[in-house]
Protein backbone atom coordinates (compact mmCIF):
# COMPACT_ATOMS: atom_id res chain seq x y z
CA UNK A 1 0.00 0.00 0.00
CA UNK A 2 1.41 3.32 -0.89
CA UNK A 3 2.06 6.09 1.82
CA UNK A 4 0.08 9.00 1.69
CA UNK A 5 3.49 11.16 1.21
CA UNK A 6 4.07 8.94 -1.85
CA UNK A 7 0.47 10.32 -2.87
CA UNK A 8 1.55 13.87 -2.23
CA UNK A 9 4.57 13.61 -3.90
CA UNK A 10 2.34 13.00 -7.13
CA UNK A 11 -0.19 15.60 -6.28
CA UNK A 12 -2.91 13.26 -5.73
CA UNK A 13 -4.82 14.50 -3.17
CA UNK A 14 -7.88 16.87 -3.15
CA UNK A 15 -7.17 20.74 -1.96
CA UNK A 16 -9.15 19.98 1.20
CA UNK A 17 -6.65 16.99 1.42
CA UNK A 18 -3.73 19.10 1.15
CA UNK A 19 -4.66 21.46 3.63
CA UNK A 20 -5.60 19.02 6.53
CA UNK A 21 -1.51 17.75 5.13
CA UNK A 22 -0.05 20.90 5.93
CA UNK A 23 -2.04 21.45 9.11
CA UNK A 24 -0.50 17.46 10.73
CA UNK A 25 -4.25 16.72 10.70
CA UNK A 26 -3.38 13.46 8.43
CA UNK A 27 -4.46 10.10 10.20
CA UNK A 28 -0.84 8.93 9.96
CA UNK A 29 2.25 8.03 12.38
CA UNK A 30 3.92 10.86 13.57
CA UNK A 31 6.97 10.65 11.68
CA UNK A 32 5.08 10.65 8.17
CA UNK A 33 3.40 13.29 9.12
CA UNK A 34 6.73 15.21 9.71
CA UNK A 35 7.99 14.01 6.81
CA UNK A 36 4.88 15.02 4.46
CA UNK A 37 5.55 18.65 6.36
CA UNK A 38 8.79 19.00 4.93
CA UNK A 39 7.89 18.17 1.55
CA UNK A 40 5.16 20.58 1.36
CA UNK A 41 7.60 23.53 3.31
CA UNK A 42 9.93 22.81 0.80
CA UNK A 43 8.01 22.51 -2.21
CA UNK A 44 4.51 23.29 -2.07
CA UNK A 45 3.91 27.67 -3.18
CA UNK A 46 0.27 27.30 -1.29
CA UNK A 47 0.40 25.41 1.53
CA UNK A 48 4.19 25.73 2.47
CA UNK A 49 4.33 28.33 5.06
CA UNK A 50 1.17 26.98 6.51
CA UNK A 51 3.11 23.85 6.99
CA UNK A 52 6.70 25.60 8.06
CA UNK A 53 4.03 26.94 10.84
CA UNK A 54 2.68 23.96 11.87
CA UNK A 55 6.24 22.25 11.83
CA UNK A 56 7.21 25.00 14.26
CA UNK A 57 4.88 23.64 16.67
CA UNK A 58 5.11 20.82 16.23
CA UNK A 59 4.84 18.17 19.29
CA UNK A 60 8.38 18.10 20.90
CA UNK A 61 8.01 14.35 21.94
CA UNK A 62 7.28 13.46 18.47
CA UNK A 63 10.01 15.70 17.12
CA UNK A 64 12.56 14.55 19.20
CA UNK A 65 11.63 10.59 18.50
CA UNK A 66 12.16 11.46 14.47
CA UNK A 67 15.40 13.63 15.22
CA UNK A 68 17.08 10.64 17.11
CA UNK A 69 16.51 8.28 14.76
CA UNK A 70 18.68 6.86 11.81
CA UNK A 71 16.02 5.78 9.79
CA UNK A 72 14.54 9.40 9.42
CA UNK A 73 14.50 10.25 5.71
CA UNK A 74 17.39 12.51 5.07
CA UNK A 75 15.47 15.16 3.55
CA UNK A 76 13.85 15.62 7.02
CA UNK A 77 16.84 15.70 8.82
CA UNK A 78 18.46 18.25 6.44
CA UNK A 79 15.31 20.03 7.35
CA UNK A 80 15.42 20.18 11.02
CA UNK A 81 19.01 20.84 11.37
CA UNK A 82 19.14 24.02 9.01
CA UNK A 83 19.70 26.91 10.88
CA UNK A 84 16.24 28.93 9.48
CA UNK A 85 14.29 25.65 11.15
CA UNK A 86 16.35 24.59 13.82
CA UNK A 87 14.80 23.78 17.59
CA UNK A 88 17.39 24.29 19.79
CA UNK A 89 15.89 21.13 22.36
CA UNK A 90 15.91 18.74 18.76
CA UNK A 91 19.78 19.46 18.31
CA UNK A 92 21.40 17.24 20.85
CA UNK A 93 19.39 14.30 19.27
CA UNK A 94 20.30 15.14 15.92
CA UNK A 95 23.94 16.24 16.78
CA UNK A 96 24.45 12.10 17.93
CA UNK A 97 21.79 11.08 14.55
CA UNK A 98 24.51 8.93 12.76
CA UNK A 99 22.15 9.63 9.41
CA UNK A 100 22.64 13.16 10.11
CA UNK A 101 25.93 14.23 7.58
CA UNK A 102 29.03 15.67 8.74
CA UNK A 103 28.72 18.52 6.39
CA UNK A 104 25.09 19.54 7.76
CA UNK A 105 26.94 19.62 11.08
CA UNK A 106 30.27 22.11 9.98
CA UNK A 107 27.70 24.72 7.98
CA UNK A 108 25.89 24.89 11.73
CA UNK A 109 29.45 24.72 13.11
CA UNK A 110 30.06 28.14 11.00
CA UNK A 111 27.50 30.26 11.66
CA UNK A 112 25.99 29.18 14.88
CA UNK A 113 24.95 31.42 17.74
CA UNK A 114 25.46 31.29 21.36
CA UNK A 115 22.69 28.66 22.55
CA UNK A 116 23.83 26.79 19.63
CA UNK A 117 27.34 26.30 20.39
CA UNK A 118 26.82 25.46 23.76
CA UNK A 119 24.82 22.35 23.00
CA UNK A 120 27.08 21.49 20.29
CA UNK A 121 30.19 21.71 22.76
CA UNK A 122 28.70 19.48 25.02
CA UNK A 123 28.08 16.69 21.74
CA UNK A 124 30.38 13.58 21.70
CA UNK A 125 30.30 12.62 18.02
CA UNK A 126 31.22 17.19 17.20
CA UNK A 127 33.96 16.90 19.90
CA UNK A 128 35.76 13.93 18.11
CA UNK A 129 35.27 15.53 14.36
CA UNK A 130 38.05 17.79 13.55
CA UNK A 131 36.49 19.40 10.61
CA UNK A 132 33.49 20.37 12.79
CA UNK A 133 35.67 21.40 15.57
CA UNK A 134 38.15 23.31 13.00
CA UNK A 135 34.28 25.07 11.91
CA UNK A 136 33.64 25.55 15.18
CA UNK A 137 36.93 27.59 15.72
CA UNK A 138 35.99 29.88 13.08
CA UNK A 139 32.97 30.86 14.35
CA UNK A 140 32.97 34.40 16.14
CA UNK A 141 30.58 33.54 18.62
CA UNK A 142 32.93 31.12 19.84
CA UNK A 143 34.65 31.84 23.38
CA UNK A 144 38.35 32.26 23.33
CA UNK A 145 38.50 29.85 26.06
CA UNK A 146 36.21 27.43 24.50
CA UNK A 147 38.55 27.62 21.45
CA UNK A 148 41.97 27.32 23.58
CA UNK A 149 39.67 23.99 25.43
CA UNK A 150 39.24 23.09 21.48
CA UNK A 151 42.66 23.25 20.62
CA UNK A 152 44.43 21.72 23.59
CA UNK A 153 41.80 18.99 23.43
CA UNK A 154 43.76 16.22 21.03
CA UNK A 155 42.53 12.77 21.97
CA UNK A 156 39.00 13.46 20.56
CA UNK A 157 37.70 12.96 23.56
CA UNK A 158 34.82 14.98 25.11
CA UNK A 159 36.18 17.57 27.78
CA UNK A 160 34.36 19.39 30.46
CA UNK A 161 33.14 22.36 29.23
CA UNK A 162 32.19 25.38 31.39
CA UNK A 163 28.12 25.95 31.69
CA UNK A 164 26.63 29.28 31.07
CA UNK A 165 26.41 29.85 34.63
CA UNK A 166 29.74 29.05 35.78
CA UNK A 167 31.29 31.09 32.57
CA UNK A 168 28.98 34.27 33.35
CA UNK A 169 29.96 34.27 37.28
CA UNK A 170 33.56 34.63 36.33
CA UNK A 171 33.60 36.14 33.29
CA UNK A 172 30.60 38.34 32.55
CA UNK A 173 30.26 40.08 35.66
CA UNK A 174 34.19 40.93 36.04
CA UNK A 175 34.69 41.95 32.27
CA UNK A 176 31.23 43.34 31.69
CA UNK A 177 31.72 45.67 34.73
CA UNK A 178 35.05 47.53 32.80
CA UNK A 179 32.91 47.56 30.00
CA UNK A 180 29.74 49.01 31.08
CA UNK A 181 30.76 51.45 33.86
CA UNK A 182 27.54 52.51 35.64
CA UNK A 183 25.50 49.29 34.10
CA UNK A 184 25.87 46.97 37.65
CA UNK A 185 23.14 45.84 38.85
CA UNK A 186 21.24 47.79 41.33
CA UNK A 187 21.50 46.93 44.94
CA UNK A 188 17.09 46.82 45.45
CA UNK A 189 16.75 44.14 42.32
CA UNK A 190 20.36 41.95 42.57
CA UNK A 191 18.91 39.65 45.16
CA UNK A 192 15.01 40.38 45.21
CA UNK A 193 14.15 38.24 41.80
CA UNK A 194 12.37 35.53 44.60
CA UNK A 195 10.68 33.62 41.81
CA UNK A 196 13.67 33.98 38.94
CA UNK A 197 15.84 30.83 39.06
CA UNK A 198 18.88 31.99 37.16
CA UNK A 199 20.31 35.05 38.88
CA UNK A 200 23.78 34.08 36.53
CA UNK A 201 23.70 32.55 33.35
CA UNK A 202 22.40 33.21 30.37
CA UNK A 203 19.69 36.07 31.72
CA UNK A 204 23.31 37.64 32.71
CA UNK A 205 24.96 37.41 29.44
CA UNK A 206 21.73 39.24 27.77
CA UNK A 207 21.54 42.03 29.88
CA UNK A 208 25.03 43.05 29.71
CA UNK A 209 24.62 42.65 25.73
CA UNK A 210 21.22 44.56 26.12
CA UNK A 211 22.88 47.67 28.19
CA UNK A 212 25.74 47.78 25.11
CA UNK A 213 23.70 47.96 22.45
CA UNK A 214 21.05 50.56 23.92
CA UNK A 215 23.28 52.16 25.65
CA UNK A 216 22.85 55.39 23.82
CA UNK A 217 18.67 55.04 24.20
CA UNK A 218 19.14 53.98 28.00
CA UNK A 219 21.32 57.40 28.73
CA UNK A 220 18.75 59.12 26.69
CA UNK A 221 15.85 57.82 28.85
CA UNK A 222 17.34 59.00 32.22
CA UNK A 223 15.73 58.37 35.26
CA UNK A 224 12.06 57.99 33.52
CA UNK A 225 9.45 56.20 35.80
CA UNK A 226 7.67 53.38 34.86
CA UNK A 227 4.76 54.42 33.27
CA UNK A 228 1.86 51.60 31.99
CA UNK A 229 0.41 52.29 28.36
CA UNK A 230 -3.16 52.61 28.86
CA UNK A 231 -2.77 53.71 32.52
CA UNK A 232 -2.46 51.87 36.04
CA UNK A 233 -6.39 51.14 36.08
CA UNK A 234 -6.50 48.46 34.01
CA UNK A 235 -4.09 46.12 35.27
CA UNK A 236 -6.22 45.09 38.51
CA UNK A 237 -9.00 43.84 36.33
CA UNK A 238 -9.63 40.26 36.63
CA UNK A 239 -7.00 37.87 37.24
CA UNK A 240 -4.94 40.67 38.56
CA UNK A 241 -4.99 41.15 42.09
CA UNK A 242 -3.02 44.13 42.70
CA UNK A 243 -1.24 42.15 45.51
CA UNK A 244 1.26 39.25 46.59
CA UNK A 245 -1.33 37.09 46.64
CA UNK A 246 -2.01 37.44 50.36
CA UNK A 247 -4.76 40.45 50.38
CA UNK A 248 -2.44 42.49 52.19
CA UNK A 249 -3.22 45.22 49.90
CA UNK A 250 -6.91 44.87 50.17
CA UNK A 251 -6.66 44.67 53.76
CA UNK A 252 -4.81 48.27 54.16
CA UNK A 253 -7.31 49.81 52.01
CA UNK A 254 -10.45 48.57 53.63
CA UNK A 255 -8.62 49.10 56.93
CA UNK A 256 -7.94 53.12 55.97
CA UNK A 257 -11.51 53.49 54.78
CA UNK A 258 -13.53 52.12 57.88
CA UNK A 259 -14.38 54.66 60.47
CA UNK A 260 -13.20 55.15 63.43
CA UNK A 261 -14.97 53.72 66.75
CA UNK A 262 -15.11 56.50 69.72
CA UNK A 263 -14.40 55.48 72.83
CA UNK A 264 -16.37 57.15 75.56
CA UNK A 265 -14.47 60.12 77.20
CA UNK A 266 -15.01 58.26 80.69
CA UNK A 267 -13.10 54.72 79.62
CA UNK A 268 -10.20 56.48 77.48
CA UNK A 269 -7.98 57.56 80.27
CA UNK A 270 -8.53 53.49 81.90
CA UNK A 271 -8.20 52.04 78.14
CA UNK A 272 -5.06 53.63 77.22
CA UNK A 273 -3.62 52.62 81.11
CA UNK A 274 -4.32 48.89 80.77
CA UNK A 275 -2.76 49.04 77.20
CA UNK A 276 0.12 50.60 78.37
CA UNK A 277 0.56 47.71 80.98
CA UNK A 278 0.27 45.05 78.86
CA UNK A 279 2.14 46.55 76.41
CA UNK A 280 5.09 46.58 79.09
CA UNK A 281 4.38 43.14 80.27
CA UNK A 282 4.66 41.49 76.41
CA UNK A 283 6.12 43.40 73.88
CA UNK A 284 4.53 43.11 70.20
CA UNK A 285 6.78 41.08 68.24
CA UNK A 286 7.66 43.52 65.01
CA UNK A 287 5.62 42.91 62.19
CA UNK A 288 6.85 40.66 59.22
CA UNK A 289 8.57 42.62 56.35
CA UNK A 290 6.11 43.20 53.70
CA UNK A 291 6.39 42.04 50.54
CA UNK A 292 6.38 44.04 47.29
CA UNK A 293 3.72 43.15 44.58
CA UNK A 294 5.24 42.66 40.81
CA UNK A 295 3.45 46.34 40.10
CA UNK A 296 5.36 47.97 43.21
CA UNK A 297 8.82 46.48 42.62
CA UNK A 298 9.05 47.68 39.01
CA UNK A 299 7.31 51.14 40.23
CA UNK A 300 10.53 50.84 42.62
CA UNK A 301 13.14 50.21 39.54
CA UNK A 302 14.75 52.91 37.23
CA UNK A 303 15.34 52.20 33.76
CA UNK A 304 18.07 50.16 33.88
CA UNK A 305 16.66 48.21 36.74
CA UNK A 306 13.73 47.48 34.65
CA UNK A 307 15.63 46.42 31.71
CA UNK A 308 17.25 43.87 33.77
CA UNK A 309 13.93 42.79 35.04
CA UNK A 310 12.33 42.57 31.71
CA UNK A 311 14.94 39.97 30.76
CA UNK A 312 15.70 37.88 34.27
CA UNK A 313 12.30 38.60 35.62
CA UNK A 314 9.36 36.51 35.95
CA UNK A 315 6.16 35.51 33.35
CA UNK A 316 3.94 38.43 35.21
CA UNK A 317 6.66 40.59 35.84
CA UNK A 318 6.96 40.85 31.98
CA UNK A 319 3.22 41.28 31.16
CA UNK A 320 3.61 44.32 32.72
CA UNK A 321 6.61 45.44 31.88
CA UNK A 322 5.82 45.01 28.31
CA UNK A 323 3.60 48.17 28.34
CA UNK A 324 5.99 50.39 29.64
CA UNK A 325 5.67 53.73 28.24
CA UNK A 326 9.75 53.53 28.11
CA UNK A 327 10.66 52.08 24.27
CA UNK A 328 13.82 50.26 25.45
CA UNK A 329 12.50 49.05 28.17
CA UNK A 330 9.65 47.17 26.38
CA UNK A 331 11.56 46.18 23.95
CA UNK A 332 13.73 44.19 26.24
CA UNK A 333 10.63 41.94 27.05
CA UNK A 334 10.46 40.33 23.76
CA UNK A 335 14.80 39.69 24.30
CA UNK A 336 14.46 37.77 27.62
CA UNK A 337 15.61 34.49 27.33
CA UNK A 338 12.82 32.96 28.80
CA UNK A 339 9.88 34.66 26.80
CA UNK A 340 7.63 31.78 25.72
CA UNK A 341 5.74 31.92 22.42
CA UNK A 342 2.27 31.94 24.78
CA UNK A 343 3.15 35.39 25.54
CA UNK A 344 4.29 36.57 22.66
CA UNK A 345 0.11 35.75 21.31
CA UNK A 346 -0.93 38.04 23.97
CA UNK A 347 1.42 40.29 23.62
CA UNK A 348 0.25 40.67 19.41
CA UNK A 349 -3.62 40.89 20.51
CA UNK A 350 -2.73 43.71 22.92
CA UNK A 351 -3.84 47.39 22.26
CA UNK A 352 -2.14 48.81 25.02
CA UNK A 353 1.14 48.37 23.84
CA UNK A 354 3.84 50.68 22.19
CA UNK A 355 3.94 50.38 18.22
CA UNK A 356 7.52 49.71 18.52
CA UNK A 357 6.65 46.82 20.45
CA UNK A 358 4.15 45.53 17.47
CA UNK A 359 6.92 46.09 14.70
CA UNK A 360 9.34 44.50 16.46
CA UNK A 361 7.68 40.95 16.85
CA UNK A 362 7.94 40.53 12.99
CA UNK A 363 11.68 41.22 13.09
CA UNK A 364 12.00 37.43 14.91
CA UNK A 365 11.99 34.05 12.47
CA UNK A 366 11.28 31.91 15.57
CA UNK A 367 7.57 34.37 15.96
CA UNK A 368 7.09 34.21 12.28
CA UNK A 369 6.91 30.74 12.75
CA UNK A 370 3.87 30.97 14.92
CA UNK A 371 0.42 31.32 13.39
CA UNK A 372 -0.87 32.67 16.30
CA UNK A 373 1.01 35.00 16.56
CA UNK A 374 0.47 36.31 12.85
CA UNK A 375 -3.16 35.97 13.22
CA UNK A 376 -3.05 38.43 16.39
CA UNK A 377 -0.65 41.02 14.89
CA UNK A 378 -3.14 41.06 11.68
CA UNK A 379 -6.41 41.39 13.52
CA UNK A 380 -4.61 43.90 15.91
CA UNK A 381 -6.01 47.40 15.62
CA UNK A 382 -3.22 48.68 16.92
CA UNK A 383 -1.02 46.92 14.69
CA UNK A 384 0.65 49.52 11.68
CA UNK A 385 -1.23 49.32 8.45
CA UNK A 386 1.78 48.50 6.66
CA UNK A 387 2.64 45.65 8.84
CA UNK A 388 -0.87 44.29 9.19
CA UNK A 389 -0.91 44.04 5.01
CA UNK A 390 2.25 42.27 4.43
CA UNK A 391 1.27 39.73 6.85
CA UNK A 392 -2.08 38.97 5.66
CA UNK A 393 -1.27 36.42 2.77
CA UNK A 394 0.08 34.21 5.85
CA UNK A 395 -3.99 33.49 7.34
CA UNK A 396 -5.68 31.12 6.41
CA UNK A 397 -9.15 31.24 4.16
CA UNK A 398 -11.14 31.10 7.83
CA UNK A 399 -9.34 33.99 9.35
CA UNK A 400 -9.38 35.89 6.17
CA UNK A 401 -13.22 35.12 6.38
CA UNK A 402 -13.58 36.48 9.89
CA UNK A 403 -11.33 39.36 9.40
CA UNK A 404 -12.89 40.70 6.46
CA UNK A 405 -16.13 41.10 9.09
CA UNK A 406 -13.80 42.68 12.13
CA UNK A 407 -15.31 46.00 12.89
CA UNK A 408 -12.38 46.71 14.79
CA UNK A 409 -9.62 46.66 12.68
CA UNK A 410 -9.20 49.55 9.47
CA UNK A 411 -11.52 49.72 6.50
CA UNK A 412 -8.27 48.86 4.15
CA UNK A 413 -7.81 45.75 5.85
CA UNK A 414 -11.19 44.33 6.20
CA UNK A 415 -11.18 45.07 2.50
CA UNK A 416 -8.43 43.32 1.49
CA UNK A 417 -9.07 40.22 3.46
CA UNK A 418 -12.55 40.13 1.81
CA UNK A 419 -10.79 40.35 -1.40
CA UNK A 420 -7.96 37.61 -0.54
CA UNK A 421 -11.06 35.33 0.70
CA UNK A 422 -12.79 35.24 -2.29
CA UNK A 423 -9.59 34.41 -4.12
CA UNK A 424 -8.93 31.87 -2.15
CA UNK A 425 -11.69 30.45 -1.69
CA UNK A 426 -12.48 30.71 -5.79
CA UNK A 427 -8.92 28.66 -5.64
CA UNK A 428 -9.80 26.13 -3.60
CA UNK A 429 -12.79 25.44 -5.28
CA UNK A 430 -11.30 25.23 -8.65
CA UNK A 431 -9.06 22.26 -7.62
Amino acid sequence: MARMIDQIRASRLPSNMMQFAARGALQVPPAENIEILVYLAKYNKVFGELARMTLAGWDEKASMAVAADPETAQEVLNYLISVDNLRPKLLPRLLENPSVREEQLIKLATSALRDIIEIMLHSKRVRSTKDVIAALKSNPYLKREEAAELENSTDGAPQPVATPTEHSTNTSITSGASANDGLSEPAEFSHESETSDATFGVEDESVFAYFKEHADDIAAEGEKPFQAIGGIVDMFLPGYSGTDGTGALAEEESASQAPPVLAPAASAAATQATAAAIATAHPKPPAPPKRENALQKINSLDVKGRIQLALKGTKEERSLLIRDGTKVVALAVLEAPKLSDGEVEKFASQKNVLEAVLRQIPLKRRFMKNYKIVRNLVANPRTPLDLGLGLMKNLLIADLKHLSGNKEVSETIRNLAGKMYKQKLDAANKK
